[in-house]
This record gives structure tokens, sequence and C-alpha cells, in this order.
């Protein structure tokens, strides 16, 4: 995650501290020392959405071998005991989980903090309160664009307005929520549209997606914008992130699964106010670019652990049979083992960058799915030769 009004106003946000830390500097197995890393974990494949672009190829459908809830519990034990800070619960549809609550509830009580992903549908008053109750920590709904848009994507009429009562109604509650949404053709137009609706709603954070090309985003790949309109897309995210701050209102903005934005940040601001320029690039080296495999992790529903949840056709053990932490830590597996330090294994543009200490090589799973090789250059990095020194 590239926290854009981190580096833009030096705003102090919960992640930051996991992201920008002294502390993160040199680490290989967490977000920074002496923790482990913030876990998604797939709690379940079922959805009651069927997503153009589902990275888990969820259907509204029952999947086998999920964990139980007495191996969740164990698998949570595990993560408190590597020190891990955050776990997301993620799906499918992660409120279509039964037990979730309690499971999230028992994170929580072992020193985790418990974030959502969710598609927000399900999120009536009650469980919003419920949700308030147990002290999750935030709660991210996904929006993909204004009402015909969004239902589009989520080939579901109504999800727009299901999704926003749900937000409505953790607002409601004093509960932390914000908006997720994944950039692509079919919606980067409407940015500017989804800015006034962050403001209109009242939400007080928001992550920009880079399409990943996994699961049924592989097959959008055509859909994905070029370099020209990410650059357009991001200077629409600078902008506004700026006027939020210059009218006084208190939002966090964040892009996602691209670490060119880190570079193109700093491009842009070194043009503008060099003293600040040198602060993001403080920022940007104390956090090292890409960290999958680092100081982000994937357990998927059946207990598999992976490098992040894009990146689930490489897998590196199951909690069922090892302790998280030995996974993590001791595999001999060439994938995990090449993240903890991926620079010499880069080609390409990636390896000839001089932005490596910043981007690390971007992400690996849009390389493999282009090229076919994991340590190719990312496709998605739109930042030219003369910017990154070729």
């Amino acid at each position: 995650m590239i926290g854009i009004s981190k580096l833009l106003t030096n705003s102090e946000n919960y992640g930051d501290k996991l992201r920008y830390s002294k502390h993160s500097i040199g680490r290989i197995n967490g977000t920074h020392l002496n923790h482990g890393p913030v876990v998604v974990w797939n709690v379940t494949r079922t959805c009651n959405l069927n997503c153009i672009h589902c990275y888990a190829n969820s259907e509204p459908k029952k999947y086998e071998d999920e964990l139980t809830t007495e191996e969740a519990r164990n698998m949570i034990d595990q993560l408190a005991d590597f020190n891990v800070p955050v776990l997301l619960l993620s799906g499918g549809e992660p409120l279509i989980r039964a037990d979730i609550l309690d499971l999230a509830e028992y994170a929580i009580s072992k020193g985790i903090r418990v974030t959502f992903s969710t598609n927000g549908t399900l999120i009536d008053k009650t469980l919003a309160k419920k949700i308030k109750e147990i002290g999750v920590g935030y709660v991210g709904v996904s929006f993909d664009g204004i009402r015909e848009k969004h239902d589009a994507f989520r080939r579901h009429e109504g999800a727009f307005d299901k999704a926003l009562e749900g937000v409505r109604n953790l607002l409601e509650v004093g509960q932390r929520v914000g908006l997720r949404f994944t950039i692509n053709k079919h919606n980067y137009l409407q940015l500017d549209d989804i800015f006034d609706f962050i403001e209109k709603e009242n939400i007080p954070r928001a992550c920009f997606y880079h399409l990943v090309y996994s699961g049924r985003g592989s097959e959008m790949m055509k859909q994905d914008l070029t370099h020209e309109e990410t650059r357009s897309a991001l200077d629409i995210i600078i902008a506004r992130t700026l006027d939020f701050h210059q009218r006084g209102l208190d939002k966090e903005i964040l892009t996602v699964d691209n670490h060119a934005d880190a570079v193109y940040l700093y491009l842009k601001m070194k043009e503008q106010n060099e003293e600040h320029a040198d602060f993001i690039l403080e920022m940007l080296q104390r956090n090292g670019g890409n960290r999958t495999g680092i100081a982000i992790a994937n357990i998927d529903h059946r207990g598999y652990v992976h490098p992040d949840q894009f990146t689930q056709n490489h897998t590196f053990g199951n909690v069922r049979d090892q302790h998280f932490g030995d996974i993590w830590t001791n595999s001999d597996h060439p994938i995990l083992r090449g993240l903890k330090n991926r620079k010499p294994l880069l080609k390409g543009r990636c390896s000839k960058c001089k932005w490596l200490d910043v981007c690390n090589g971007n992400f690996r799973t849009r390389a493999e799915a282009v090229t076919g090789d994991f340590w190719e250059s990312d496709p998605a990095c739109y930042l030219t030769d003369a910017e990154i020194g070729l």
C-alpha cells in the first residue's frame, strides 16, 4: 500500500506505523522489528455475488474443506504466537461464514487487530452494531463505480445500494469504514465521482487498487489501463487528496498493488517542493516497496499459506500441519525464499531500475501472468525508461 495522504500531508494513520516505521528497514519476515506479517485470511470462498474481477474465483455456492471453527482458532493462536499485527478477514464474502464474528472476537482477544474486506451487502444495522461492539479495527467495503457501473461489476442489480446501506449502518455506530476501488478501463473515468461520493457520504478512508491478473481478474488484462491512463488516474488521486487536506477534510487515501505510484509521486513532488520530496523519499526507503512474502501473507479457506491473496498458485505449507511461523520463516520453497531477497532474481527493466530500493520489483503476480516468469518485469510499471534511469 502507498499512503498517498501520508506522503503528501504527513498525516497519522494506524497502518503508517507498519508501513513507514524506522524498524521496517531490512525486515524479511514481518512488518517491522519483532512482528510477523499482516495476514489476509480468506475465511471462505463462498460469496453472495459473482464479481467479474474476483481474484478468488468465488461464486454463490458452498466450497468444501474450509477450516473448522476449532482449526481456525488454532490458526489464530499460531498468528498470535508469531506476533502478527493485523488479520484481514476476506473471502469470498467473509460475513457469510456463520462463526466469523466469534473468530474475529477471539483474534482481537489475542491482541491482533482485525479488519474486514467485504462487499458490504450483508451489513444491516444489527450486524454493524455487533462489528463495532467486538472491537473490529476497520471495515473495507468494495465499490467499483457509482450505482449501475458497480452493479455491472458485481453482476448483481442493487449491489451498490446494499453496499451503501452497509457503509451508512457502520458509520452510524461509529465504526471506522473505508472504500475499496479497483481501477480499470470500465471505471477510471468515474474517479472524480468516487471522490465526490467519499465526501458526500463522509467516508474517512479509500484504497484505490490497481488491477492484478489473478483469478477472474486474469481475464481482464486487456481491460487494464494503459500507462498514460494510469498516470492520469494518479494525477486525479493526488490532486483530490490534496484538495481534501487543504479544505480540512480528514481522509486517508491509499493506492494498492503498484509501487510505481510511490516513485511517480516522489518525482512529481520533487518538481514542486524539494524539501517535502526528501521526506517522501525517506518514507519510501523505510518501507522498501512491495513486501509480498515479507510483510504480507495469505492463508486461504483450506489453511494453505501463500505469499499474498493474489498469488495462490504458489503454496508453502498448511497451518493444519505446521505452525504458521515455521512455514513463514523456514520454508525452502524457491518463491518464498526468493521474495525475501528478490533483487538479484529480477529480470528486464526491473533488474536495472534505479528505484529498486523503494519499489522492490513491484508486483510479481502480474509479471508471471503475462510472461510466465515470476521474476520478469511487472508490465503495469508505467514509469518511462528515463524516469527509471535506463
